[in-house]
């Protein structure tokens, strides 16, 4: 034993657990009458949220939730959804956020593999969510207590499934003395499951020390200023709003929340609310830059985050020229949603816009908390040299990073091999040591012995002033194996052809990259705007 380890020993005073729980206390303490939440009609400030959250972990804890009891909950962006990322963490229960655009049978699937305690579901969901309950009873013999929600500025009929309503719930309940943290930084706060496109999803446990540094990390990355105005235009349901309800408490900020993402309603509330932040899918900006001006007019000064799908140039630039400031970060449900990012320069001020552009569409360096971000060649995890060329898989490592996948060690021994979180996602390294995307690892096109990436293939579609969206796809090929196929959905009331596309890809791309398929039809999306390129698979293989 050396010195400094005598009489040095840890102790209440000088080593707590990290937890994004402390976020809320002091936020609670130090800015109680600041305001927290905005949604429709309803107001609350820090001490009445805080109030709300600890009347609901109150209310679980006499259900008997507690250390490893898991808390699903089907809501849209409300102030609900707010608390339970407050009040199950601080009873050092787990929290699980559904997707609410699964079907009944996924989510009976999901409750079953978490063994959820207790459900707390919004009424607009009350016909899904039956549907759910009773196959998780018939198949499992598992009944969760269920709390309804009915939220205010929802217009529908509030049909009731549960044993409790919601705000009763909480009035019948004193408040807890507050949103304690966990004994043990490591304790799983939340799970959330993969979107299960080949096979069953899988159950990503995160912990607490995770969450409060990624939390960190969203201020760290975006220099967020203190009392920021957060719309919700992303689902809190994805990666826990990618930590995003702590990182509004830390900061002191406003939750504005938004039960439909929808260009007339974002735009709306970032001019009546003085909307600072926001965070969405690639989707979703296209909307904004796609509005009609005068739904524009007044939207000043906000700052965007853009990731859960390699964002098309077109639509950075097209941000950019209408004034948003746009910071694209990269990440998975594995690493707390955002833990890389398009990092900056000033320099990169000086360039012409398409290369501004090119430059913040990278997925880029770490977050600052996370202690590793490169790419690896997969078979021998060496990394690849930096000249933009190589190919290899992109990796991460440190605390923001999962603790596995639930009930599944196989696939948790695979994903961490050689010490390691393995993405799946091919890139290369730049000259200045920053990643770039070419294609998920299921995505590359293979024609003629040939790689072709479908997101560079993308990116020069979106160019094309008619393209609203698009996604290329590889489909058998008698003489070249694969050949890639558009997929494309145009602007309202653009005229454009299928011969217009090639003809634009031709003059941008080598012969073997351009898709002679081009085919005008919807293309299927997550509830978080991600394309999903499986369905696509499928009907190009039909």
């Amino acid at each position: 034993m050396n010195i400094y380890e005598q009489d040095l020993d840890r102790n209440p005073a000088n080593h707590v657990a990290l937890s994004p729980m402390g976020f809320v206390e002091r936020t609670a303490e130090v800015f109680g009458d600041l305001p927290a939440v905005i949604h429709g009609q309803r107001r609350y400030n820090w001490a009445q949220v805080h109030e709300r959250s600890r009347r609901l972990a109150a209310a679980l804890r006499a259900a008997g939730v507690g250390r490893g009891s898991t808390v699903s909950v089907m809501l849209p962006n409300t102030p609900e959804m707010a608390e339970a990322h407050y009040a199950v963490p601080a009873l050092n229960a787990v929290l699980n956020t559904l997707n609410t655009r699964l079907d009944a049978e996924l989510l009976a699937w999901q409750m079953h593999h978490c063994e959820a305690q207790v459900l707390i579901t919004d009424t607009e969901f009350a016909p899904v969510i039956a549907k759910a309950l009773a196959l998780l009873q018939g198949q499992h013999g598992r009944t969760p207590l269920v709390i309804d929600v009915a939220d205010s500025e929802y217009a529908g009929e509030h049909r009731r499934l549960g044993a409790h309503e919601y705000e009763a719930w909480l009035a019948a309940h004193a408040p807890l003395a507050r949103l304690d943290g966990p004994q043990d930084e490591w304790d799983a706060i939340a799970i959330s499951y993969t979107s299960g496109t080949t096979g069953d999803p899988k159950g990503v446990v995160t912990h607490h020390r995770g969450a409060y540094l990624n939390a960190v990390g969203n201020v760290v990355t975006w220099t967020m200023p203190q009392f920021p105005r957060y719309l919700w235009t992303l689902p809190m349901f994805h990666c826990n709003g990618w930590c995003f309800p702590w990182t509004v408490a830390l900061q002191a900020g406003v939750h504005v929340c938004l039960r439909r993402v929808e260009a007339p309603a974002i735009l709306a509330a970032m001019r009546e609310h003085g909307v600072t932040h926001y965070c969405a899918a690639p989707i979703v900006h296209s909307l904004i830059v796609n509005a009609d001006a005068a739904l524009r007019e007044g939207v000043t000064g906000v700052r965007g985050m853009v990731a859960g799908a390699s964002p098309p140039a077109a639509m950075i630039e097209g941000m950019a020229k209408i004034g948003f400031d746009i910071t694209h970060v990269y990440g998975l449900t594995e690493v707390y949603g955002p833990a890389g990012v398009a990092a900056k320069r000033a320099t990169w001020a000086d360039a012409d816009i398409a290369e501004q552009a090119r430059l913040n569409g990278r997925q880029g360096v770490r977050y600052a908390l996370q202690d590793g971000m490169t790419v690896l060649d997969p078979a021998t995890l060496a990394e690849v040299p930096a000249d933009g060329q190589t190919m290899g898989e992109i990796m991460f490592r440190g605390n923001i990073v999962m603790k596995g996948y639930l009930k599944n060690p196989a696939a948790t021994a695979k994903a961490f091999e050689g010490g390691w979180f393995h993405t799946g996602d091919l890139a290369v390294l730049e000259a200045d040591r920053y990643a770039r995307i070419k294609d998920r690892s299921k995505d590359i096109i293979i024609s003629g012995g040939e790689n072709i990436s479908s997101i560079e293939v993308e990116d020069v579609l979106y160019r094309h002033p008619a393209v609203l969206a698009c996604a290329v796809v590889a489909k058998p090929d008698a003489k070249w194996g694969e050949a890639p196929v558009a997929y494309v959905e145009a602007k309202a009331g653009a005229q454009v052809t299928a011969e217009d596309l090639v003809a634009h890809c031709k003059a941008h791309l080598a012969g073997y990259k351009v898709p002679r398929d081009v085919r005008f039809e919807p293309i299927p999306k997550t509830s978080t705007g991600k394309i999903q390129k499986f369905e696509l698979r499928q009907r190009a293989k039909a």
